[in-house]
Parts: C-alpha cells; structure tokens; sequence
C-alpha cells in the first residue's frame, strides 16, 4: 500500500470551497488552510499539498461545524 494515498506524483486539488473568509488567526473558514498555505499551494509539490490538506482537515475539525458568518459580514 502507498504511504500517500495520491501517490507521490498525482495531483491533488485544491481544498477550495470558494467560502473564503480568513479568521483572526488567518485560517481560512472554508477550507481549513492558514493564508500562507494558500499561498504555498501553487508552487507545492504533491507530498507538500497533501500534508497540507492534513492539517486542513485537523483545523476544520477543529472549528467544528456549521461555521457561522457574524451578520456583519453579510450584505443587508
């Protein structure tokens, strides 16, 4: 069995939901990323982008779920 379950040389996608609004630690509410992985992923490689998928995950996790957006955000 492969230890990535990718493989080393596969793409892999982006995590983007497209619900992209950053925290007040710059962790992104959507996908889990900090900003700079966001930032990271265009140049990472498949190892790189699938540890950063991980610690995604482990953030969303994390921020439980549903994730509510304060009304002052929201168009009125």
């Amino acid at each position: 069995m492969s230890k990535h379950p990718y493989g080393e040389n596969q793409p892999v996608e982006s995590p983007c939901v497209r619900n992209c609004c950053l925290n007040d630690k710059d962790i992104c509410l959507g996908c889990g990323r900090t900003l700079a992985e966001i930032l990271a992923w265009g140049k990472a490689d498949t190892v790189q982008r699938q540890h950063i998928l991980a610690r995604g995950k482990q953030r969303k996790e994390a921020m439980g779920t549903p994730i509510h957006i304060s009304s002052r955000y929201m168009k009125t």
